[in-house]
């Protein structure tokens, strides 16, 4: 059974036309079900708040621009056993949020620090928060091209507000420039008002090298490290690494093993 031609326009005034995909099955179920009109409403209701919240979540996840959709279920802790699961577990519930403060993830490169910030990330927007995942090189040139458009204090504000602002690789780089200045406002802005998260190959005690101006830089560690949780991630080889390794078809791993043992029988080859 088709919709009234007349209910079509209205649903569309009332920005309901969402209902339109699901009205014609709801309706069968409803006659089929004896369904009374309170509940054949509350079911089209439903399904259009259903909607809106994975039109929101969409929306939200492309807004973040994640590198890739990562999600603390497929984390491999097995791969860092020493880490504090607990403790990244609580975190994805996002109660650091309310409590605004900094999430700091160091460790070598390769072992999953920025996995763990998107899985977080990803977390936070599930609970309807908005997130913006970007590398510090990246965010520090945004903010420098803004610049020279006289938009500075607008990107600047953006940056301060977000709910998570996730900055990946800190300290790959070295700052150069007013970098360390723009870095600096960032952090100033957010302070105590807002989460980051920080994922950085440095350990924090170094993090105020990577300021050309020294004092400036221990200004700003000073306020990421106030009250923060930081998460430490040690292992003995590439998360990275491994993850790509267990992916290849074991035909392909047996392979590489044979030709290993090859090579290590006779070297000439």
């Amino acid at each position: 059974m088709n919709p009234s031609p007349d209910l079509i326009p209205m649903l569309k005034q009332l920005r309901l036309s969402g209902v339109l995909d699901s009205i014609e099955q709801r309706n069968r179920q409803a006659i089929e079900g004896k369904f009374s009109y309170m509940d054949f409403l509350a079911m089209i209701l439903q399904d259009e708040v259903a909607r809106r919240s994975q039109k929101r979540f969409a929306l939200a996840m492309r807004r973040a621009n994640f590198r890739s959709q990562k999600t603390l279920e497929e984390f491999d802790f097995t791969f860092i056993p020493n880490m504090n699961r607990a403790l990244v577990t609580d975190l994805a519930s996002c109660r650091f949020m309310e409590e605004k403060v900094c999430v700091l993830l160091v460790g070598p490169c390769g072992t999953g620090k920025s996995h763990l910030a998107q899985a977080i990330g990803h977390a936070a927007i599930r609970s309807g928060y908005d997130v913006l995942f970007s590398t510090a090189d990246r965010m520090l040139t945004q903010l420098h091209a803004a610049r020279a458009t006289n938009s500075y204090e607008r990107q600047l504000a953006k940056l301060a507000n977000i709910d998570l602002l996730i900055i990946d690789d800190f300290g790959l780089k070295p700052l150069k420039g007013i970098q360390d200045e723009d870095f600096h406002d960032v952090i100033s802005e957010r302070y105590e008002r807002k989460s980051t998260i920080i994922t950085s190959n440095l350990d924090v005690p170094e993090w105020a090298e990577a300021f050309p101006n020294r004092i400036l830089g221990a200004a700003t560690v000073d306020r990421l490290r106030h009250g923060a949780y930081q998460v430490v991630l040690e292992a003995e080889q590439s998360y990275r690494l491994a993850q790509s390794v267990s992916k290849q078809p074991k035909s392909l791993c047996q392979k590489e093993e044979n030709s290993k043992v090859k090579k290590e029988v006779n070297p000439a080859f």
